[in-house]
């Protein structure tokens, strides 16, 4: 699985994917971890759009959180070590390392691989 951005060409923004699609995942997160690698993304999938908030009590590191509405970005933001909060409107949320979001900007689109196509329906591999 991949997370894949498109603004004008995709890209890909994470080749290590980590999907957290139960309440203790989400729960726990990146909570306690010391670290991630380079092109790693933790994904938050849900079933409707809502406000979804993120905070990073006992994370050590920063992020960066994309949240996400069918696949177009609805906010962008680097949230802090230890202190860092966010919240936006979204079906799903994707945390990265710090820096693994630059050049991604609201309006955008940001999908998995496996779980979304183009709109003209083909699958990208």
């Amino acid at each position: 699985m991949r997370v894949v951005h498109e603004a004008e060409a995709p890209r890909t923004l994470a080749d290590h994917v980590e999907v957290a699609d139960s309440v203790v995942a989400r729960a726990r997160g990146l909570t306690f971890r010391r670290s991630v690698p380079d092109g790693y993304a933790m994904v938050f999938p849900f079933r409707h759009a809502d406000t979804r908030r993120l905070h990073m009590v006992f994370v050590p590191f920063p992020l960066d959180a994309v949240w996400t509405v069918d696949g177009e970005v609805t906010a962008v933001e680097r949230l802090s070590a230890w202190t860092g909060y966010g919240a936006a409107r979204a079906d799903r949320v994707y945390e990265l390392p710090a820096g693994g979001a630059d050049g991604v900007a609201v309006g955008d689109r940001v999908w998995t691989v496996e779980e979304e196509t183009r709109a003209t329906g083909e699958r990208l591999e």
